[in-house]
Parts: C-alpha cells; sequence; structure tokens
C-alpha cells in the first residue's frame, strides 16, 4: 500500500494543484489531510493562491480518496462545504500490520504522544516543518506543509510506501526520510 500525506493548506488554491499534481505522479491508494484546510489563521500570511473555495471544490473531487482530521484553523462551516468527513481529531489506519495514528498536532504531538505501541506511527501537520524520527520507539512523522512551510525548508508533502516515509520536496528532492522496520 502507498500513501500520500499533506499538511497546512491554508487555503492556498497554488499549492494544493502542485500537491494534486504529484498525487497523480505518485499513484497512492489513499491521500491523507492533516487539518488546516482552507484559512491561513491570523499568524500566518496570505499563502499564494489564497482561495478557500476553490480548495473545497478540488478536494470533493478527490472525497473518496481522502482521510482527513481538522486542523486548529478549521471549524465546522468547513465541513459544510467538503464532501467527505474532516472533523475528527484524529483517525487511525493500519498499514502492514502496523498502527498509524493520524491528528493535525495542536492536541496530541511528537512532544505530547499519546498512548502507542512500540513501532506504531505517529504523523502530525501543524508544525510546518517536516519531521522523520524515532522516539520511545515510536515513529514520529510530519510532511510539513505544502502551501507555508517554515524554519526554511521547501513546500512538502510525504509518501509512506515499502516500509519507507519520505518527505519531498515539489521539485523531487528527499526532504526527510526514515526506515519503518
Amino acid at each position: 500500500m502507498k500513501l500520500m500525506f499533506i499538511s497546512d493548506i491554508h487555503g492556498s488554491l497554488h499549492w494544493l494543484k502542485r500537491a494534486l499534481e504529484k498525487y497523480a505522479e505518485e499513484k497512492p491508494d489513499g491521500l491523507v489531510i492533516l487539518g488546516d484546510f482552507m484559512y491561513h489563521g491570523p499568524r500566518n500570511p496570505l499563502p499564494e493562491g489564497y482561495d478557500p473555495q476553490g480548495v473545497a471544490k478540488e478536494l470533493n473531487a478527490y472525497k473518496r480518496h481522502i482521510t482527513a482530521v481538522r486542523g486548529n484553523c478549521d471549524a465546522e462551516v468547513d465541513q459544510m462545504l467538503l464532501d467527505f468527513p474532516m472533523m475528527g481529531d484524529y483517525t487511525q489506519i493500519w498499514y502492514e500490520g502496523r498502527r498509524i495514528y493520524v491528528t493535525h498536532g495542536h492536541g496530541f504531538s511528537i512532544e505530547n504522544l499519546p498512548e502507542l505501541n512500540e513501532g506504531d506511527i505517529f504523523i502530525q501537520g501543524h508544525t510546518h516543518v517536516p519531521v522523520a524520527d524515532i522516539k520511545e520507539g515510536i515513529y514520529v512523522l510530519n510532511p510539513g506543509s505544502i502551501s507555508l512551510p517554515k524554519e526554511n525548508n521547501p513546500n512538502s508533502y510525504a509518501v509512506l510506501e515499502g516500509g519507507e516515509f519520505t518527505v519531498k520536496s515539489f521539485t523531487g528532492e528527499s526532504v526527510k526520510s526514515i526506515r519503518i522496520s
């Protein structure tokens, strides 16, 4: 199974379209979105191509492929525009016999992990900073942000395939990776 992860769209139709181009190239079995769909929030600048309604329309075309969680900038009114569930604070996916705990990162986070078993995978967005590491026997991952990266990181997304989690820039460079063994 191959999964693609994106986070922190923040209403950028420009960067969402770039991510969906990568989705078409990567050909994953599913797209996992880690929250912050349509709004940039008061602490962030307006992202390139800011168009929340356009983001909703574009995502709805992929509704059968998306698994999603709510971010701290998402509200109930956003769910009214989206044709797939996205209001859960977390979800769990089973991948090659492992649990993947999926959340935005403003509740449970890499610094505040939920109760997980050794070898489980925890993935969050929220910080806009890519992570591929292991902490207390738990794989901790973050694909970074497609629209508003921080700490001099590139706009990025991630792919999990064949036991390898890789954060990639939109120019195709590997930003971070870790073998899930």
